[in-house]
């Protein structure tokens, strides 16, 4: 089929008025589409935006259908009365959905106007499925994109699904955002911090039920590593529902002196962060990806994260950071005590320019784009 007539239907949880990793990945996989096949028709399915936004670098032609404008009673069903409305009376050449949620609904459409379908599979959205209409789903997509092999392995595993359904396309960043810079020194002033002190730095959404990314580790751990590095901060970029109890944990460890919770941080200061540390740490168990860890690294900071994620594949199986078990916390303790006192047996964690070269050509955008374009040849 021609480029001209190709069209295209993505089904979006959000992606201007919340940024999450699934909303970011879902921005760059529009963006990369658009860019690969500019002359093809877009409409985009947003499940909890309520409007557009200015500001991303989308085909000024594409449609988009907003369901986040009705009540959370009405809007999945809202939502998927608009995926099946459109996608029956004008179907397109391929849906992709960005959540695996989505499927049920593609199923249909495939039964009903023979629509192929693709899926993204993130992280714990797409582990231990139990609903029979999203197994079967899975099993008859076209084809799904997982954002790492952690995620990609265990979804073949425990869905029995055949391999070649399921293919890579990991998490992209945007390295002009995040750059090598020196520590800015209108944070270490907000901070009460100086130059000289070792920081480290975990970037998370702290919501219950995101305690699987390891802060109360690190936390947990600071006692052991400021016997090392007497003057060490900890600062905690994020905020949600777990925050009062983390403030509590940090009381009953004595560390309010050395433990800052920043709360929200805004985009345009989030690249300036993590140039205040010295080393990024999120040992999760839990992560499908974690775009956090490429941010980092782009920015040439040692990176720790958790051995039982998809963290595996940020880090590129420990070449581009650490990789410690998640639930141990004096090797977590040991570990950062090593990166930050500059012994840890590793060259590359203290060569920035590096870290930035390695992550980019790894993980740049030029990259996910490349492997979409491969993927996207014979649909286009």
């Amino acid at each position: 089929m021609s480029q001209d007539r190709t069209s295209f239907h993505l089904w979006l949880p959000d992606i201007f008025e919340f940024k999450g990793g699934i909303q970011v990945y879902s921005a760059f996989l529009l963006e990369a589409l658009q860019a690969i096949a500019p002359q093809s028709s877009y409409r985009v399915f947003l499940k909890h935006d309520t409007d557009y936004q200015r500001g991303f670098p989308f085909l000024s032609s594409t449609q988009y259908h907003f369901a986040g404008k009705f009540p959370l009673y009405l809007r999945t069903a809202v939502f998927a009365a608009q995926l099946l409305g459109y996608g029956v009376a004008q179907p397109p050449d391929l849906v992709i959905a960005s959540h695996i949620n989505f499927t049920p609904a593609a199923h249909w459409l495939k039964r009903l106007r023979g629509v192929p379908y693709w899926a993204v599979a993130h992280g714990l959205e797409a582990w231990n499925i139990n609903s029979l209409s999203l197994k079967s789903a899975l099993a008859k997509a076209n084809l799904i994109l997982a954002v790492s092999n952690y995620t990609r392995d265990r979804l073949i595993r425990e869905q029995n699904l055949d391999p070649a359904l399921v293919t890579l396309l990991p998490n992209t960043f945007d390295a002009n955002t995040f750059a090598i810079a020196p520590k800015p020194q209108y944070l270490l002033e907000r901070y009460g911090l100086t130059a000289s002190q070792p920081i480290i730095l975990t970037v998370a959404r702290l919501d219950h039920s995101d305690r699987y990314k390891g802060y109360d580790q690190i936390l947990q751990a600071m006692p052991e590593i400021r016997r090392h590095l007497p003057n060490v901060h900890y600062l905690i970029v994020g905020q949600g529902s777990d925050l009062s109890r983390i403030e509590n944990l940090i009381q009953s460890l004595n560390l309010s002196s050395c433990v800052t919770l920043t709360g929200f941080v805004s985009d345009a200061e989030l690249g300036a962060h993590y140039n205040l540390c010295d080393v990024f740490a999120m040992p999760s168990k839990g992560e499908g990806f974690g775009i956090v860890y490429l941010e980092a690294l782009a920015c040439g900071k040692a990176t720790l994260g958790g051995n039982q994620d998809g963290a595996i594949d940020a880090l590129c199986y420990g070449e581009l950071g650490v990789l410690v078990d998640p639930d141990d916390v004096a090797k977590i303790a040991q570990s950062l005590v090593q990166i930050l006192q500059g012994t840890y047996p590793n060259p590359i964690l203290y060569q920035p320019e590096a870290l930035r070269e390695k992550v980019i050509y790894n993980f740049g955008f030029t990259r996910f784009q490349t492997t979409l374009e491969r993927l996207i040849t014979g649909i286009i």
